[in-house]
């Protein structure tokens, strides 16, 4: 995750809060206490997670006031039990009341991936199934939900439609045929992964001959995707997708698949209850 998008992502946020001003002006209720008092506090969790989000805490409290110091209890990546401390801060009182919502805004969506992620991925264990996100992420925060991901133990497809070939049905009817299109993608772009996604058995066989890379498997049944996985004999990688619950991970994992992909990632996730609590 470069710097870059994390303070571009923060200044935005805070813009939200303070229309555009600074916290001296633009947080009025904060302004209610001593310019110049300091405070001690605590962010902590009160459900079990796993964090994901610190550098946008701290770039947070950093654009609003340099002089608060952050002392970090957990890190990025770590399983938290319900209480438990996750950063202290100690600095001028208005500033760090005034970024306590856009700080846990970002914590507490981007710890509620990482933690979604992390309760699949333990389903996946045993076998050599890999967990994929999609591009069904929320508007604005792509890079850094597709971080949190990686927080919770998944994986990454695609960031976005430059990086990597994903030819679905409308390309393929715009292209004339699945060998068509894989074949200008490669003449294109001879070094990306190209992935199809297909709907029937057949496409799938197309999807082989034309040798992709990849190929989808969009809602196959059981039997279909039992075809599938003795069809293809390793001559491409299979990613499952469409319709996938935490119930049914395992169950696909063990038809032998190298990937699974769920937009319910991050776009199904229920923020992580954290506070923040001042220290006396």
């Amino acid at each position: 995750m470069q710097d870059i998008d994390i303070k571009l992502a923060v200044e935005i946020a805070l813009s939200e809060d303070l229309n555009g001003q600074h916290p001296d002006q633009g947080d009025i209720t904060a302004n209610l206490i001593p310019k110049e008092q300091v405070i001690s506090a605590q962010i902590i969790t009160r459900e079990d997670c796993v964090l994901a989000g610190a550098a946008w805490v701290t770039e947070t409290f950093t654009q609003l006031n340099k002089s608060i110091q952050l002392e970090w209890m957990a890190k990025d990546g770590q399983q938290l039990t319900a209480n438990q401390t996750i950063v202290k801060l100690t600095g001028n009182a208005r500033h760090i009341l005034t970024g306590e919502r856009t700080a846990l805004n970002f914590l507490q969506t981007l710890s509620a991936t990482a933690t979604q992620v992390a309760d699949c991925v333990k389903e996946l264990e045993g076998t050599h199934t890999k967990l994929l996100d999609t591009r069904k992420t929320i508007p604005g925060m792509r890079l850094a939900q597709k971080y949190a991901v990686t927080c919770g133990g998944g994986q990454n497809h695609r960031i976005g439609l430059y990086d990597a070939y994903l030819i679905k049905e409308n390309h393929i009817l715009a292209c004339g045929s699945i060998q068509a299109a894989v074949d200008k993608a490669r003449e294109h772009n001879p070094d990306l992964p190209i992935e199809v996604e297909v709907e029937s058995i057949i496409e799938l066989q197309q999807a082989i001959d034309a040798k992709a890379n990849i190929v989808m498997l969009d809602n196959f049944s059981l039997d279909m995707l039992k075809q599938a996985v003795a069809l293809t004999q390793g001559r491409c990688q299979l990613e499952v997708s469409g319709n996938i619950t935490k119930q049914r991970l395992k169950e696909l994992a063990n038809l032998g698949v190298d990937f699974i992909s769920s937009g319910a990632l991050t776009k199904n996730i229920q923020a992580i209850d954290l506070s923040l609590l001042l220290i006396k």
